[in-house]
């Protein structure tokens, strides 16, 4: 019953955050500091109760650690402070789980669902960027066109790397290992299709980069929240700022968004609960 609440807690709170996030670009704050308080006290209670600093201490570390690394994020301009902070409140809340929830988990379940949050969140992005891109026509318009520019040096240079791969393939069977042509075949083919497919990934991410999170705006358009593109941190604009900027005689200005991260948390925390290790699951599948 004890980890049913605290479970439930985590998937309501970061569930309302995502939509929040969503809806205004903005988690607030107050969602997982409420988070973070029911973890700390839920956690002193059971060291009470059981008489170890155990339920504590591991609330404690999960929750610190991921907010260190949650504010490494930040303040490398990958994610907003409100990312930050909801991954630590799931940390305070869910350091470790019985074996009835993480039986199928290889790691201890906070590093499980930490790994799962950027294998979830990386899916997520990719879709995330596609909704985007049948939103705004410009993106697959500018991604088609750029392929289509490089399509011949593409070619050429997957063509050189397939020979380059077969030849130092046949000088390891010669010497390294006992493996049949068509075997190695196989497996340079399965490469030159992932190298493809990892190349055409990032080079519509980087569109939809250029493309959908940077616009110019009349100044009158600003709003709090807006995040000006010059700015190293994910950090919305105040409406003193905003004051400031209209004040400066400025008739447009650059604005970036990115994507709207908070619903990776929920997503990859019923994943944790339901399926397990999401690296664990992508190296059987390779």
């Amino acid at each position: 019953m004890f980890e049913w609440i605290l479970i439930i807690v985590a998937l309501v709170g970061s569930a309302i955050a995502g939509f929040v996030d969503l809806k205004t670009t903005e988690i607030p704050d107050e969602i997982p500091y409420i988070m973070m308080g029911v973890g700390i006290i839920a956690h002193i209670i059971e060291s009470i109760v059981l008489s170890s600093y155990n339920p504590i201490l591991y609330s404690a570390i999960a929750g610190f650690g991921f907010l260190l690394f949650g504010f490494f994020m930040y303040y490398t301009g990958q994610w907003g402070g409100g990312d930050a902070k909801l991954l630590s409140a799931l940390g305070f809340l869910l350091p470790t789980l019985s074996s009835k929830f993480s039986a199928k988990l290889f790691f201890p379940f906070s590093l499980s669902l930490f790994f799962n949050v950027f294998f979830i969140g990386a899916i997520y992005m990719i879709v995330y960027a596609i909704v985007l891109a049948f939103i705004e026509k410009k993106i697959w318009y500018t991604f088609v066109h750029e392929l289509r520019a490089n399509s011949k040096i593409l070619v050429i240079l997957n063509v050189a790397v397939f020979i380059l791969l077969i030849g130092f393939g046949v000088l390891a069977i010669k010497h390294f290992f006992t493996i049949s042509f068509l075997d190695l075949l196989k497996i340079e083919i399965k490469i030159i299709l992932l190298s493809i497919g990892l190349f055409l990934v990032w080079r519509f991410s980087k569109t939809v980069e250029e493309v959908g999170f940077k616009k110019k705006i009349p100044v009158s358009h600003l709003k709090v929240g807006d995040v000006l593109l010059d700015s190293k941190l994910w950090e919305g604009l105040t409406k003193e700022q905003i004051k400031e900027i209209k004040k400066s005689g400025k008739k447009y200005v650059w604005i970036k968004e990115g994507v709207r991260f908070g619903l990776a948390f929920p997503l990859a925390l019923i994943f944790t609960l339901l399926i397990g290790d999401g690296i664990i699951l992508l190296i059987n599948l390779i």
